[in-house]
């Protein structure tokens, strides 16, 4: 079981009636707001090891190639991202701290959109305080990321003291943690925020909300997410999902407005970001248009400040850029 392989599991799924839809619903103009991208991986296959796709899978045929900032300038051309903050990829744990000193170089460069980073660390490890504590006040990076709905991670995992600790310490720093997760797990993920009420969480991907729920699923995804956006400490991202899709391109706007409706409401106007989880995302779209415009096309009817706030204002406000 690999870093991706609930995405893996979801394309090779027979798809519901609705999302077996081949026509894709028309996309309108919408206001032409600057975008923030809270959710930008690169990576260099040659430097970085990254454990979690085997490029013979279908999958990984679409993502085991170099994805740098040349390649995320041509595939964001036009859509109007004026800055990025990089999301870690998951190298394996002896290369975080290169990961973390080239990102924060490529910041440093300043001839990118990428201006600020949430890099990769295991609060539960040991050294993870010192490592954690070179990022207190640190202009580029503003928080940590560990993926947990990986093999061998469960709430036991997350929810064991020393975890819990790390988790604190970042707040204590100034620091955020990205939560992705299993959309089950949910309600366990719930418990560890509310252990560290004065850490900030991010909630990545809508909380991993699927396209190929079942209604059940989609039931229980929708209450957990309506409990958990009573937490004022979690901010929720709306990134990701769509490379849940039954396969590239077979979906609509009505298949992915439940999920981001949801999580818009369940949040509110001023705890939500927008994400482009590229090139993740290019598992469930042909290109990175494809998905910001589809979600500009979801909220076009609401206020326009509330668009802003979710495309840009907030980013800005979360990440002090």
């Amino acid at each position: 079981m690999n870093r991706r392989d609930f995405l893996a599991a979801s394309a090779a799924a027979t798809a519901s009636p609705v999302l077996a839809q081949p026509e894709r619903q028309p996309v309108t103009p919408a206001p032409a707001f600057p975008i923030v991208d809270t959710h930008q991986h690169l990576w260099d296959l040659q430097r970085f090891k990254l454990a979690w796709f085997n490029p013979a899978t279908p999958e990984g045929k679409i993502l085991g190639h170099n994805f740098l900032s040349p390649q995320y300038a041509e595939a964001t051309r036009g859509v109007g991202v004026v800055k990025a903050v990089y999301m870690e990829v998951d190298v394996v744990p002896e290369q975080q701290q290169q990961e973390a000193d080239f990102i924060v170089a490529l910041c440093e460069a300043r001839n990118t959109p990428t201006c600020a980073a949430v890099v990769s660390g295991r609060p539960n490890a040991d050294g993870f305080a010192a490592y954690a504590r070179q990022f207190r006040g640190h202009r580029y990076v503003k928080g940590i990321r560990q993926v947990l709905h990986v093999a061998g991670v469960n709430a036991a995992y997350f929810l064991d003291e020393k975890f819990v600790a790390g988790i604190k310490l970042l707040g204590e720093l100034g620091l955020s943690f990205d939560l992705c997760v299993r959309p089950e797990e949910l309600p366990d993920h719930i418990k560890l925020v509310d252990q560290c009420p004065n850490t900030r969480f991010i909630l990545d991907h809508c909380g991993n909300g699927k396209l190929t729920h079942t209604m059940a699923e989609r039931d229980r995804w929708r209450r957990d997410m309506a409990e958990m956006g009573k937490r004022k400490n979690v901010v929720g991202k709306v990134s990701g999902f769509i490379a849940s899709a039954p396969a590239r391109g077979k979906w609509t706007l009505d298949d992915l407005a439940p999920i981001v409706n949801h999580t818009l409401e369940v949040f509110g106007p001023d705890r939500v970001m927008f994400g482009g989880d590229w090139p993740v995302c290019l598992l469930g779209v042909e290109k990175y248009s494809d998905w910001a415009g589809a979600l500009k096309a979801i909220v076009a009817d609401r206020l326009a400040d509330q668009q802003r706030k979710l495309f840009h204002d907030n980013a800005v406000r979360v990440y002090g850029i």
